[in-house]
């Protein structure tokens, strides 16, 4: 998660760590590969899915941690557990362990690298719901950019791990979007909203590579902006590729934060 990563980075500059991630997994097993914690020697952020496992997993990172300190050889850096007999844990799988001591040296690449596990998330708009919906996601497995046309509308602080980008016209921000991105799209205006509507449907047209297209409002405003954007000459099927009104049905309610619980929910749900 951006604000455990965040963290980690900050602690990380004040003292080593090992860095455990599940490299591989077999059976039934709490948390699957590319799930990590940070292990320092009085603290640990992260989980890779509690119980015996990461307890026993958090005693070997401090051994680790304390070897290293007195210079011993180091242990193989790959663990196998097996989570029925021998931890005592009823899933019954098997999860292998890797284990990384890292310094404060390694926080370019491991900011790099635990980024990428992170889903990305493109979020044009910083009115009130855009706020809202940024700290609920925050809090989850997403990096996070947030895009205005108006450079002083971004809070100060954000939070931790979100990427804030000023782009006029709003819309020239999506040739830039990383692959998968899930776009929500939430500006000041209906103008804006549209013209980001179609710069996404131009890239799906060409790219066909975001993960999601989600558009605020009601659908009183998309049947607008369906014709709209068959006048520009897009086709029912592209159309189809928008998300109209945008939130997991079912949770209802108008406020910003009750907004930003449902559109959160729903894009768990695609992570699903």
């Amino acid at each position: 998660m951006s604000l455990t990563l965040n963290e980690f980075m900050r602690r990380l500059a004040l003292e080593p760590a090992v860095l455990v991630s599940v490299s591989a997994a077999e059976g039934s097993v709490p948390r699957g590969p590319g799930t990590w914690m940070a292990v320092f020697a009085g603290t640990a952020l992260g989980t890779i899915g509690g119980g015996r496992l990461e307890f026993e997993a958090t005693h070997e990172a401090r051994s680790r941690l304390a070897a290293a300190a007195l210079k011993q050889v180091p242990a193989p850096q790959q663990v196998r557990f097996a989570l029925g007999a021998t931890l005592g844990q009823c899933c019954g799988g098997v999860v292998h362990l890797g284990f990384d001591r890292v310094t404060a040296a390694d926080i370019p690449a491991l900011r790099a690298r635990l980024r990428e596990a992170l889903a990305p998330v493109a979020l044009f708009g910083g009115g009130h719901v855009g706020r809202a919906l940024v700290n609920v996601l925050a809090a989850l497995p997403y990096a996070i950019t947030w895009i205005d046309s108006r450079d002083e509308v971004f809070p100060d602080p954000v939070p931790a791990g979100v990427l804030c980008e000023h782009s006029d016209p709003v819309q020239v921000a999506v040739r830039t979007l990383a692959g998968g991105t899930h776009v929500l799209i939430m500006s000041f205006s209906h103008a804006e909203d549209l013209d980001v509507v179609a710069a996404c449907l131009l890239r799906q047209r060409t790219q066909g590579d975001l993960r999601y297209i989600g558009l605020i409002g009601s659908k009183s405003k998309w049947a607008v902006f369906r014709k709209r954007l068959q006048e520009r000459g897009f086709t029912q099927q592209e159309l189809s590729l928008v998300t109209c009104p945008i939130g997991l049905a079912g949770i209802t309610g108008k406020e910003p934060e009750v907004i930003a619980v449902a559109v959160a929910a729903q894009l768990l749900c695609l992570r699903a």
